[in-house]
């Protein structure tokens, strides 16, 4: 039975994350504990919430090195909304906040207006399909997503978003009023998703079935 462990600092989609990583047979691990980390096959970062707030209670309960030294065993880690963008360098939501530093760039508010200029409502909420990235050719193999996953709907809430430095690290985007934004990420071992893998239906749930090696 693969293992995947989800990191519990306070904040997150816990419930509902481990619903969906139980309902595909495997066992879950929750844990605050650095020890239960870093013996961790699989590993989840979720988040909920502004992303200071986030990051502040990773780093008061000592979580930050153990992820850190988590990714560098290059063992998978998967980061989902806030988690995924706690990833990268920081983010001026509220202030400004220093990131985990695993991939560069900056996670900054989402567009209000369209092309056109026409006010567009922030956050975004609801479902919206998810779009191949212009730089990618082929398939995006050993991540969390397929070839068909593109052009099927997830389920997104967020008023944030990661402005990657290196456009390969894009795995997805969505289109938002004719802007297209980041939805999902990966480097190596190193996985995210703006939506929510684990309120997307089947898409989703196939999503975090790759994550987890079926």
């Amino acid at each position: 039975m693969t293992s995947v462990t989800v990191v519990d600092y306070g904040v997150g989609n816990l419930l509902s994350v481990r619903r969906a990583f139980e309902h595909l047979d495997c066992e879950v691990v929750l844990t605050g504990s650095a020890d239960r980390i870093a013996v961790a096959e699989r590993l989840v970062l979720p988040g909920v919430g502004a992303f200071g707030d986030c990051i502040g209670e990773l780093d008061a309960r000592g979580l930050i090195e153990p992820v850190l030294d988590f990714v560098r065993t290059g063992r998978p880690l998967l980061g989902i909304c806030v988690g995924m963008q706690m990833l990268f360098e920081g983010s001026d939501e509220f202030g400004e906040h220093r990131g985990l530093c695993l991939l560069p760039g900056r996670v900054s508010r989402i567009p209000t207006s369209d092309r056109a200029g026409n006010p567009i409502r922030v956050p975004h909420i609801g479902w919206s399909p998810l779009l191949r990235p212009v730089h990618m050719n082929g398939e995006p193999a050993g991540t969390f997503l397929a070839g068909s996953d593109f052009g099927a709907s997830v389920y997104f809430v967020h008023s944030f978003a990661a402005l990657p430095d290196e456009a390969t690290d894009t795995l997805a985007e969505v289109d938002y009023g004719g802007h297209r934004v980041m939805a999902a990420v990966a480097r190596g071992n190193i996985m995210g998703s703006q939506f929510h893998p684990e309120k997307s239906g089947k898409v989703g749930l196939a999503m975090l079935r790759r994550f987890a090696g079926g």
